[in-house]
């Protein structure tokens, strides 16, 4: 596992991820993933990891682990991963500097 200090996990994200953790006795680690697809050529994948790849590139905040592959590092170096809730609903949202449009969904984006 490399330290990874180009991407933001934000004190939100690193609560809702902490919470969903409690929540159904996964460790507080978090898996983003861009893949090919979605309306705007990549999107972006979350999930609960049940520990860190010796691969993986992470950052942690608050306890909680981000970490990404290393395409997906290449992609969103920069960012920063937050948590969201607004009157449309509550998700993960991630700000890329790197993405040269998105698409309405918030979820795709290109470079």
């Amino acid at each position: 596992m490399t330290q990874l200090p180009e991407i933001v996990l934000t004190p939100s994200a690193a609560a809702r991820v902490a919470a969903i953790a409690r929540k159904t006795g996964k460790p507080a680690i978090l898996r983003l993933a861009v893949e090919g697809g979605g309306c705007a050529g990549f999107s972006y994948r979350f999930g609960l990891a049940d520990e860190v790849e010796a691969e993986d590139l992470a950052t942690e905040r608050d306890g909680v682990t981000l970490v990404v592959d290393e395409m997906t590092h290449d992609l969103v170096r920069g960012g920063e991963v937050d948590f969201v809730e607004s009157l449309g609903g509550a998700a993960f949202q991630v700000r890329n500097p790197n993405a040269a449009s998105g698409c309405g969904c918030g979820s795709s984006f290109s470079v």
